[in-house]
């Protein structure tokens, strides 16, 4: 299955991750400070245009305080709705 950042399963992650930036109360900026990369590189992963690694994933959980199996819980349920 050819996957892209526009999945519907896909789209449920990166909202997932921009919510849980927003509980965090930091910035786009703030988190890629803090992840040591360019701040366009978190805004195109929330506005679905890039896809995030899963390294990079578990990074950007940290750095947030978010639970990665939550993220990856929603994930893998919403390719088990599709079956």
């Amino acid at each position: 299955m050819k996957s892209s950042p526009y999945s519907p399963h896909y789209e449920k992650l990166q909202t997932w991750l921009k919510e849980q930036r927003g509980k965090s109360g930091y910035s786009q900026r703030e988190v890629s400070e803090i992840m040591n990369r360019h701040h366009s590189i978190v805004g195109k992963i929330e506005q679905r245009r890039k896809k995030i690694e899963l390294v990079e994933f578990v990074k950007y959980c940290q750095v947030l305080g978010a639970d990665p199996y939550e993220g990856l819980a929603l994930l893998i349920k919403s390719l088990q709705e599709e079956d």
